[in-house]
């Protein structure tokens, strides 16, 4: 048994193929962590805009638990890359 099509996201960031690195270091010396866009919506809509969790779902098209998931994964690999110095590369 194949897994379930992901369900389409509404995401308005438009980074895709940026990065945000530290200074000073070139890129081919950094870790590169890869966020994606509906996780970086996510921590857009929650942490910044200051919306629920539920009405973060709602704007993107998915339930609140999904939410959920995306936020602890890219909230995961910030820390990473903010902790460990390396790269968040957009894709």
């Amino acid at each position: 048994m194949s897994p379930r099509c992901k369900k389409p996201r509404n995401c308005r960031c438009a980074f895709k193929g940026k990065a945000f690195k530290p200074t000073g270091t070139p890129m081919s010396e950094l870790a590169q962590i890869e966020l994606s866009r509906d996780e970086l919506e996510a921590l857009k809509l929650c942490d910044a805009d200051d919306l629920t969790q539920e009405q973060a779902g709602v704007r993107m098209g998915v339930s609140r638990g999904t939410i959920q998931r995306i936020l602890a994964a890219a909230r995961k690999k910030v820390a990473r890359a903010l902790s460990g110095g390396g790269a968040i590369v957009f894709k």
